[in-house]
């Protein structure tokens, strides 16, 4: 399987960890995977809104006979071949590896019924739910490896276009939860805070986690190869 980190190539030292302190990528990206399935299980249990792609997955069902995972999936198709066709690189595989990965331990956390043991609910739990997955990202575009389709694209155009992460990503992102919308999808007031709180708080996690952390940016810290 191609992982990110192996169609692009390091820009300097950026990526490198301060005091020759090494985090090994399988480990984050594994530890981002988890903590990302925490958060969207505790945003699924606070009952007030679902991320922008699920409202557009959900929207699109309301008019075709489709799979929310089929939904996601074409999404992600798309972004991939964006960003493979801007950077002129192959599509990657890893992203899916990620969706699967969550996806998978989401339901075992549903099942075991984690968020019903901190005796949180609501608003505090959609917050800690939006923590996790902004930390989250955070880990798994560090790693290099199966970085959402999504913030490969919003990835490519901090670098091509200097934007800040964000603003990529929230364009997409608030792209999907108008369509979605417009389509019949559920919003509330989860669907907000996830588009604002997870979006801009993924890039200063990053920030975070080189700086006092010493775990290496291979996601952020490289540029995309042009040939």
């Amino acid at each position: 399987m191609t992982g990110t980190n192996d169609l692009i190539h390091n820009d300097g030292h950026q990526g490198e960890p301060p005091n020759g302190k090494v985090r090994h990528p399988a480990l984050v990206y594994l530890a981002g995977c988890l903590l990302f399935s925490v958060g969207a299980h505790f945003f699924i249990q606070s009952h007030l809104g679902t991320d922008p792609l699920d409202v557009f997955a959900l929207g699109v069902l309301e008019h075709l006979p489709l799979t929310i995972g089929v939904c996601q999936a074409a999404v992600a198709l798309v972004c991939i071949g964006v960003w493979a066709v801007w950077n002129r690189r192959r599509p990657v595989l890893s992203p899916f590896l990620t969706f699967f990965l969550c996806g998978t331990l989401i339901d075992i956390h549903q099942w075991v019924g984690l968020a019903g043991h901190l005796g949180l609910g609501g608003y505090p739990l959609m917050l800690l739910g939006a923590l996790f997955c902004a930390y989250a990202s955070a880990l798994i575009i560090m790693s290099g490896f199966g970085i959402r389709a999504i913030d490969l694209v919003a990835i490519t155009a901090r670098q091509r276009w200097k934007w800040p992460f964000w603003c990529g990503k929230g364009l997409i992102e608030g792209a999907l939860l108008v369509s979605g919308w417009l389509l019949g999808g559920p919003v509330g007031i989860g669907t907000v805070a996830f588009l604002v709180f997870v979006d801009l708080l993924i890039e200063p996690f990053v920030r975070f986690n080189r700086r006092y952390l010493a775990i290496p940016d291979r996601g952020f810290a490289v540029a995309p190869a042009l040939t």
